[in-house]
């Protein structure tokens, strides 16, 4: 049992904060697309180490090469971090996801690829492309009268008023900038459409003239609670209507430039409103793609589903719906043009690209008023409908801006070359530096049986894990980050992009000839599908028992989870008991970042408890569990963590479903109806609460944390 003697939780607790704040930079692999909640790769490689690196200290053996060998499996691989982590090592690995975005993710990662080849056809797929649109993407500048660049157009959404039929705009506020990143306040005067600049904000209560039409500006705008009142006969409305007939209309209102012959001699952001040339552009835009028929273009409908619904709640009944004329027609060219590469590797490549720039390029992104640069459409795990939006430069300006396919070229080049050759990031005497390991890599040889431990190989399937075959006594570990029963719908998000890559990969790869990514084998509550806990819990204990069956004699399972709720427990350790493992030990490791957008201000815990598990080899030694917490507290605050209270619960959480599992085991009946092994469990659970009165525990480890901060 080397993980639980080895593990080093403060040493890995603080490599794994600072990479979770810029976690593009300090493992740049995950810059190949975007996938949701990826936990950090130190965690993995720590983990990993402790387990076969014999006996030398994590803490040295972290920064140096290794050549491992074993096959290790993640049956829940997602955005692969374990996957990665295990085969830089040397590590050959099994991989499944239900999920065909996820399979295509980590299989574009581990890909070979002719990093120069690659560079020169994305460079000139975009000249290709920029030469048939690049003029939708030019405005005058307001200073010179010179052609420049766009880097974003803002729209606002706009709705009808029901009474008087005028077309009203949907302004939650009128501030476009912020005197941030820009020399002054940049405010909409609502009369005459003017963009102003003002040494301060003004409001309301306080406002100040427009220096066009002399209307009072401010910052605060007519939109409220999904509520607004016509401008023409002062008719107070809902938006969006209660049964919407279309998708939303918007209104181009502002737009973001870079002038090269300005520049040098301007202060901050060009900001202009629309003239009637830059209008033109965008009927052109329109006048263009209706006569485009020939473009490949999703016209998929949205199903019904737990974050979907909002879109349909909007008028939103087709993907295509969520781009305007002038990035679909962008879109449409652009997949043109890669699908024209003739090699399939860097044909592969750039559709991979094109599928994660997506993320930018559509009607549901919003400008950042503080950034001064365009969101992603998942800077929340979700569909978020604002009301001002913003579209973005297709090919994008060299060297200025973000979220173009130019700069996702360049950050997919960054992930590749990382894999050639890794790096570490430490801090010596107050400074940062990277390390490289060399003789580490991350690539794979592909194979389509299970693989040979000796070679570095990969065995990756888009389908339940259940299938995948494993032969006895194969494995010699499983390291995994399982889904949560009330996860992120990731299946209904990810479809956004899937819908456009199928349309590249259909014709040659199987994983792509369905419509949806959703499967009724995906592990997470779903209210849409009428998938429950028990569901959640049935699925999870199939797939624990398949791997369990599968792994040496003593070989570990190591899995991630955190939740703030024992309840939220049940299915682990029904999964756990039922794969006739016991739970060796809990751990503390950093998981998320407190300042993500879908989890800041909600109290929740950005610890996982990280369960070891093995195969049944006696009973198991249960500590006080204040002690475990302590310890757990006191190696996160060395590590630099501000322990909140979530935190706190999270882990005693953890360390109670270790017990329970650990209770449990003499005398489970694996084969007892589901609802029965549920009900005990979570029985056991509540008792276990109760005994260690978790809130009088939890106080003190705060009092704790705070004492030693």
């Amino acid at each position: 049992m080397t993980l639980e003697a080895h593990f080093d939780p403060s040493f890995t607790a603080t490599l794994a904060l600072r990479e979770k704040q810029i976690q593009q930079s300090y493992r740049p692999i995950i810059g190949v697309h975007k996938w949701f909640a990826r936990r950090p790769g130190t965690v993995f490689r720590s983990l990993l180490l402790a387990e076969f690196n014999d006996s030398e200290p994590v803490h040295t053996g972290y920064w140096r090469s290794h050549s491992l060998r074993g096959v290790i499996a993640d049956p829940f691989m997602g955005g692969g971090t374990p996957i990665f982590e295990a085969n830089r090592l040397g590590l050959s690995v099994v991989g499944t996801d239900v999920n065909p975005m996820a399979y295509w993710i980590v299989r574009q990662s581990l890909a070979p690829l002719d990093l120069s080849l690659f560079s020169s056809l994305a460079a000139t797929v975009s000249s290709d492309v920029e030469r048939e649109i690049g003029e939708l993407y030019l405005t005058r500048c307001a200073k010179c009268g010179q052609l420049a660049a766009v880097k974003y157009f803002l729209w606002v959404k706009t709705e009808e008023c029901p009474v008087c039929s005028t077309s009203n705009d949907l302004f939650p506020g009128y501030l476009l900038a912020e005197a941030t990143r820009h020399p002054r306040h940049v405010v909409l005067c609502s009369s005459c459409g003017a963009l102003g600049e003002y040494d301060r904000r003004p409001t309301q209560s306080d406002p100040e003239p427009c220096a066009e039409c002399g209307h009072p500006v401010c910052v605060e705008g007519p939109a409220r609670r999904h509520r607004v009142s016509c401008q023409h006969c002062g008719t107070l409305y809902a938006y969006p209507p209660p049964q919407p007939t279309h998708s939303p209309m918007h209104r181009m209102w502002a737009i973001e430039y870079h002038c090269e012959s300005c520049k040098p001699t301007h202060k901050g952001r060009f900001f202009k409103r629309p003239d009637k040339e830059d209008l033109a552009r965008s009927q052109q835009a329109e006048s263009r793609l209706a006569q485009s028929l020939d473009l490949q273009i999703p016209d998929d409908e949205i199903p019904a589903g737990d974050e979907t619904d909002r879109l349909h709640r909007w008028g939103y009944r087709r993907y295509r719906e969520m781009f305007n004329a002038r990035q679909l027609l962008g879109l449409g060219l652009l997949l043109r043009r890669i699908r024209m590469v003739d090699e399939d590797e860097p044909r592969h490549a750039l559709l991979t690209v094109f599928s994660d720039f997506l993320r930018y390029q559509n009607m549901l992104c919003r400008y950042d008023t503080y950034a001064l640069k365009c969101q992603d459409i998942f800077s929340v795990h979700g569909f978020p409908v604002g009301l001002v939006q913003c579209e973005n430069n297709l090919i994008g300006i060299r060297r200025v801006g973000s979220g173009a396919f130019r700069h996702f070229i360049e950050k997919y080049l960054r992930a590749k070359r990382y894999c050639e050759a890794p790096f570490e990031t430490r801090y010596a005497r107050g400074r940062k530096e990277l390390v490289p390991i060399r003789g580490e890599r991350i690539q794979a040889q592909f194979v389509d049986t299970f693989p040979r431990s000796d070679q570095r190989q990969a065995h990756l399937s888009a389908a339940s894990a259940t299938q995948m075959s494993l032969p006895e006594a194969s494995l010699d570990g499983v390291f995994t980050d399982p889904p949560y029963f009330a996860n992120v719908q990731y299946a209904e998000l990810v479809d956004f992009c899937f819908v456009w890559l199928r349309l590249g990969l259909r014709e040659e790869l199987p994983e792509f000839s369905a419509a949806t990514t959703r499967s009724p084998a995906e592990l997470t509550g779903n209210v849409t599908l009428s998938r429950g806990l028990e569901e959640f819990t049935s699925g999870l204990s199939a797939i624990f028992r398949h791997y369990a069956k599968a792994l040496k004699p003593g070989a570990p399972f190591v899995f991630t989870y955190h939740h703030n709720a024992p309840s939220a427990y049940v299915p682990l350790v029904v999964a756990i008991l039922d794969a006739g493992l016991d739970c060796s030990a809990t751990l503390p490791a950093p998981a998320e970042m407190s300042a993500s957008l879908h989890i800041a201000g909600t109290g929740s815990s950005i610890l996982d408890s990280v369960f070891v598990c093995r195969a049944v080899v006696g009973p198991q030694a249960n500590e006080d569990v204040e002690s475990a917490l302590t310890q757990d507290v006191t190696a996160m605050r060395r590590a630099g963590l501000r322990i909140s209270e979530g935190d706190v619960r999270c882990l005693a959480a953890g360390h109670a479903a270790r017990i329970a599992v650990n209770c449990l085991r003499p005398t489970w009946d694996a084969k007892a109806p589901l609802k029965d092994r549920m009900a005990e469990a979570d029985r056991c659970l509540v008792r276990l609460s109760e005994e260690f009165r978790v809130g009088p525990l939890v106080a003190r480890a705060i009092e704790l944390a705070r004492v030693s901060a």
